[in-house]
C-alpha cells in the first residue's frame, strides 16, 4: 500500500499556492485519482490534504457515526465544512484557499509532511514548535509508544 512520508521545506508564492514534494506526486498519480481535498486539522492549526479516495473513507466512516455527539458535530463543522475540492496544477502546485490559509496562520515558509494516507501543511514556526522534543515528556511519550508496540 502506498504511503505518504517524509518532510519537506517550502515557500507559500505570492498567489499562495505550495509545491507538493514530487514524492508525493507520484504516489497521488500512481495510486489516486488526481482531485485531493485540503481541510482543516480536526485539533491542530494545520491543514489536512487527502487524496480523493482517501477523503471518501473518511467520509464513510463519519457518516456512520452519530450526528448528535458534541465531538462529531465539531469535527463535522471544523474538518468537513471547510474541505475544498482542488488538482494539482501543471507545475505539481495546488492554490491553499486564503481563509485556510489564515486558520492554520500559513503565510511564509512551510513544511509538508507525510502522514501515511494524508499530508500535513504546517506553518514552519508552529511546526517547529509542535515537533519540539524538548517540551514533550520524553518518559511518557515512550512508554505510550510501547503500549502500542512501537
Amino acid at each position: 500500500m502506498p504511503a505518504f512520508s517524509g518532510k519537506y521545506y517550502y515557500t507559500v508564492d505570492p498567489k499562495g499556492r505550495i509545491i507538493i514534494p514530487a514524492p508525493f506526486r507520484e504516489i497521488i498519480s500512481v495510486n489516486y485519482s488526481p482531485n485531493l481535498y485540503i481541510t482543516n486539522a480536526a485539533s491542530e492549526r494545520c491543514l489536512h490534504i487527502y487524496p480523493f479516495e482517501e477523503w471518501g473513507r473518511l467520509l464513510e466512516k463519519v457518516k456512520a457515526l452519530p450526528r448528535t455527539n458534541e465531538h462529531i458535530k465539531y469535527f463535522a463543522r471544523r474538518v468537513i465544512a471547510s474541505a475544498v475540492e482542488m488538482e494539482v496544477d501543471k507545475q505539481g502546485r495546488i492554490l491553499i484557499p486564503s481563509a485556510h490559509r489564515q486558520d492554520s496562520e500559513i503565510n511564509g515558509e512551510v513544511v509538508i509532511v507525510g502522514q501515511i494516507d494524508k499530508i500535513e501543511l504546517w506553518d514552519r514556526k508552529l511546526w517547529d514548535g509542535v515537533t519540539d522534543i524538548s517540551k514533550i515528556d520524553i518518559k511518557a511519550y515512550e512508554a505510550a509508544l510501547s503500549d502500542f508496540g512501537l
